[in-house]
């Protein structure tokens, strides 16, 4: 497979895995798992994640943990959180270190993964 071939799944990767991250928060705050509410909870972080992609210009080398996946990940961390804020939705300290450490775990981990079995 060409590198360049492997960017369309990386990025539905990231998605899912940015998805993924506020469902599993949804539901562990007993909020609702409704399309809407995780979507709700989700754009913030996929904006990030979206400048993340074009900083790092990941689709280049989108299964990369440096730069990419470190890239996409603290983008997808401060935008999300920055855009959380200016929204009026949380942003606890503790919902940030959760946060920083699960997509840390998601993002990248998805990433080592892909690598070993390449």
């Amino acid at each position: 497979m060409r590198r360049g071939s492997r960017a369309p799944a990386a990025l539905a990767a990231d998605v899912l895995c940015v998805v993924v991250f506020c469902a599993i928060g949804r539901r562990s705050h007993a909020e609702g798992l409704t399309v809407a509410g995780v979507a709700q909870t989700a754009w913030p972080f996929l904006a990030g994640t979206a400048l993340g992609w074009v900083l790092a210009r990941a689709w280049r080398r989108p299964v990369a943990l440096l730069p990419t996946g470190v890239a996409v990940w603290v983008a997808t961390v401060v935008v999300g959180m920055v855009l959380r804020k200016v929204s009026g939705q949380g942003t606890a300290t503790s919902f940030i270190v959760v946060a920083t450490l699960t997509t840390a775990a998601l993002l990248l981990g998805w990433r080592a993964i892909a690598r070993s079995l390449l």
